[in-house]
């Protein structure tokens, strides 16, 4: 049976909920939960992605909870369930595997033709395979203590099907560096997404002393989900302009 109230813990899967068409199943989501605009807001708002009023969850009966590895933490996983409320655990560290949990969330949902839609609009964007050689490209993840996107990641997948070489891509997941070892990695364009770290023209500044920097929507980059066939071709479309 579909699941027919449901809390989501991660902002880019609450919107996701929604544009399958079940966003009126949801009972519960973080205050960080905040797209669609539109729409949201009418869900009740159960604390954060670290720490939810575990209690309210419970009290709201849900039948699926949907959490993420990474986002949420592991006490409040193991409260809900001990609980006897059903979790979804979501973790993926590929764009294929992204693709995946979206096929798995709209069967749990009622909405396995809309998430194969999605799917196939994904897959669609990737056909289009970059031709020219990789951009050489920093993602920054932290400002103080520097910190980047490495591998065994969403984001570095992402990446590296766009156009780029993720200068980080021997490292693992969101490694700490200094500036000096990022200067001697000679990437040829660094990226500042505008989240978690609120990187701004002013960090553009400070780096691009080291590589022609840009700040980008975080979303393109983070956001599992709807958006994710308009970021394969944004991003693409970014890189292919450092090659022009």
């Amino acid at each position: 049976m579909p699941a027919e109230r449901i809390v989501s813990l991660v902002p880019s899967l609450t919107e996701l909920i929604f544009w399958l068409g079940a966003g009126d199943r949801l009972v519960g989501r973080t205050r960080f939960c905040t797209e669609p605009a539109s729409e949201v807001g009418k869900v009740p708002a159960i604390g954060g992605t670290k720490n939810p009023k575990i209690d309210r969850i419970v009290a709201s009966r849900p039948d699926l909870v949907i959490a993420n590895k990474e986002e949420n933490r592991r006490e409040d996983i193991e409260a809900l369930e001990t609980a006897g409320v059903a979790v979804y655990l979501s973790h993926p560290d590929t764009v294929f595997e992204a693709i995946e949990m979206i096929r798995e969330l709209g069967e749990l949902c009622g909405a396995a033709t809309r998430a194969n839609e999605l799917a196939r609009d994904i897959e669609g964007a990737l056909e289009d395979e970059p031709r020219a050689e990789p951009v050489r490209t920093y993602v920054a993840v932290w400002h103080n203590p520097l910190m980047g996107l490495g591998s065994n990641s969403y984001g570095h997948s992402l990446l590296e099907l766009c156009g780029a070489s993720n200068v980080l891509g021997h490292r693992e997941r969101y490694p700490e560096l200094a500036l000096g070892e990022l200067r001697d990695l000679h990437p040829e364009l660094i990226l500042l997404p505008d989240e978690p770290f609120p990187f701004g023209e002013s960090h553009a500044a400070l780096y691009s002393e080291i590589a022609p920097a840009q700040v980008i929507d975080g979303k393109l980059l983070w956001w599992y989900g709807p958006r994710m066939p308009e970021a394969i071709r944004e991003l693409r479309q970014l890189f292919r302009a450092v090659r022009a």
